[in-house]
């Protein structure tokens, strides 16, 4: 038992994450596979008029069918912090020297604590993940596909990438910025401008997607990573 005890555990979580990097605004996972996640804003499809939502559908439908590759669409629910909301409000209860409207923001603050001690406030955000396969190099021993960059593997994932970084890095680029340009243009017709995640947004999501008890990682700089989702502050 003593000896059990003296072996150390070497093994760690990003041993078994399917992420060996985030460079240039590009996730590249271990078996030489590589993604584009763009973010989206929703739309409150229930507001719409009949004739818009016939649209918006219409409008849906051919973006799918315009479609020549696979994507990944992921809806993420987190729980809302408005710590700084309230903040904001104490700092204008405090400026306000109208007694009536200091009156209301006290009455307002106290309404939106109570509102989150009762119940929780989730926040949704909308992503859509472009995918470069790894059977698109000729590489057939790729063992992940794009659809579960999100989750553990359930065996160490230690092999070096099938290619040289930079080399994977050129070849994905050329591969996924057209597929980026028509998502982009498609989802514009649809009214909803999609962006490209960089690569500090995308340590931000990823950081705040394995460690969910955690606030964000929105202080530090990027030469505080050390890795995208081991960090160490210096």
């Amino acid at each position: 038992m003593a000896d059990i005890k003296q072996i150390a555990i070497r093994g760690t979580t990003q041993d078994h994450l399917l992420i060996a990097d985030i460079a240039e605004d590009m996730v590249i996972l271990k078996d030489g596979s590589a993604v584009y996640i763009l973010e989206t804003p929703a739309v409150n499809f229930d507001l719409l008029s009949e004739k818009e939502q016939e649209a918006m559908i219409y409008a849906y439908g051919s973006l799918l069918n315009s479609l020549n590759f696979p994507i990944q669409i992921l809806i993420r629910s987190s729980l809302k912090n408005i710590g700084s909301y309230l903040k904001l409000l104490q700092m204008q209860e405090q400026r306000q020297k109208t007694p009536q409207i200091k009156k209301l923001i006290i009455s307002y603050k106290k309404f939106v604590d109570d509102l989150v001690q009762r119940n929780d406030v989730l926040t949704k955000a909308f992503y859509v993940v472009i995918p470069f396969s790894v059977f698109e190099l000729g590489i057939q021993s790729a063992k992940a596909g794009f659809a579960s960059i999100f989750s553990f593997t359930h065996q160490s994932q230690k092999a070096a990438l099938p290619l040289p970084r930079e080399t994977l890095i050129q070849r994905a680029k050329a591969n996924l910025e057209p597929k980026r340009d028509q998502l982009i243009h498609s989802f514009g017709r649809l009214g909803l401008r999609i962006h490209q995640l960089g690569t500090r947004q995308l340590i931000n999501l990823f950081y705040q997607i394995y460690n969910e008890e955690a606030p964000g990682i929105k202080n530090f700089g990027l030469a505080d990573f050390v890795s995208p989702v081991t960090l160490r502050k210096k």
